[in-house]
């Protein structure tokens, strides 16, 4: 009996040793489990910069719960991530959320599918870099290098109310207020051909910076710079992108257009300097007639454009 009473507890550590080893995942799952439901609940939204937009569209929406359930609820979570101004933010996928991580790797690899979403936010919140990585907890952390720096925001900030207190008109229309934004930077901006035709880097073209500060610009330089001047009359706007160009939309007199001022700025054989309206907010019909090749964009993303 004494010799029972001994081995007995000898035993019971190589059952549960036995047990540990083969249940080791399932025991494993328990403890991910509460680990991250434990860390979930310590997570918080991201504190909102003053470029944050507090409105919504049809491809992407803001959240305050950042435990997404589905691939929709992923690409809120990085919108308002994104959008909210933030360079690093942490949040959990829900265990039960089987498919998390492999959807995450599907959008961390989807360049296009990230650039789409960059698309919606202020031009100060986009991004030129961003990182997602996750671990074996379920832990994901987004790590974003903005597109501009606090200097480059604070000098175009002073060019924008600069041109704004000149051209802003308080009795005007809507219309006439964003044509003439729209014309100044047309008026005040070359197109920078040395870039897209030598490869010939001299200015940020590619930015606000370019047009306002320099005087040079590619389609994104003109699009956030017209977008910085629709932020200033609070309407509502964001990129569309196409497989070579961006342009903007805008919620004008209670429906989604488009305004193109790179193809409103064309060049020239002689040089000469010239300003149209032929894509001045036209609607998705009137801009298909055109037939330009660069205005293909993808309606599943672009979905007010319809």
């Amino acid at each position: 009996m004494k010799i029972i009473k001994r081995i007995i507890p000898y035993i019971i550590l190589i059952a549960l040793t036995v047990f540990a080893y083969y249940k080791r995942d399932t025991i494993y799952n328990i403890y991910k489990t509460f680990i991250v439901e434990m860390e979930s609940k310590k997570i918080t939204s991201p504190t909102k910069n003053e470029y944050y937009r507090n409105y919504d569209f049809r491809f992407v929406q803001n959240v305050e719960d950042y435990s997404p359930e589905n691939k929709q609820d992923l690409l809120n979570v990085f919108y308002t991530i994104i959008n909210s101004g933030v360079t690093e933010y942490t949040f959990y996928c829900p265990v039960d959320y089987k498919e998390c991580t492999k959807e995450i790797d599907n959008i961390a690899s989807n360049q296009v599918l990230l650039s789409d979403i960059n698309n919606y936010v202020h031009p100060y919140n986009s991004f030129k870099h961003i990182e997602i990585e996750y671990d074996t907890l379920n832990k994901v952390t987004v790590t974003l290098q903005r597109n501009y720096s606090k200097d480059e925001i604070d000098e175009i900030n002073n060019k924008v109310n600069e041109i704004y207190n000149k051209l802003y008109n308080a009795s005007a229309s809507d219309y006439n207020n964003i044509k003439a934004f729209h014309d100044y930077i047309i008026n005040n901006t070359k197109y920078d051909s040395n870039r897209t035709d030598n490869d010939i880097i001299n200015y940020k073209s590619d930015t606000a910076y370019g047009p306002l500060i320099e005087g040079y610009a590619l389609c994104g330089g003109y699009s956030d710079a017209m977008q910085l001047f629709l932020e200033k009359l609070n309407i509502e706007s964001y990129k569309v992108m196409s497989e070579k160009h961006v342009w903007n939309a805008v919620f004008y007199n209670g429906e989604w257009l488009h305004l193109d001022l790179t193809w409103d700025d064309p060049v020239t054989n002689t040089g000469q300097q010239l300003l149209i309206h032929d894509y001045f907010l036209i609607n998705t019909n009137k801009l298909e007639s055109l037939k330009i090749k660069q205005h293909n964009y993808d309606k599943n993303v672009y979905k007010e454009l319809q």
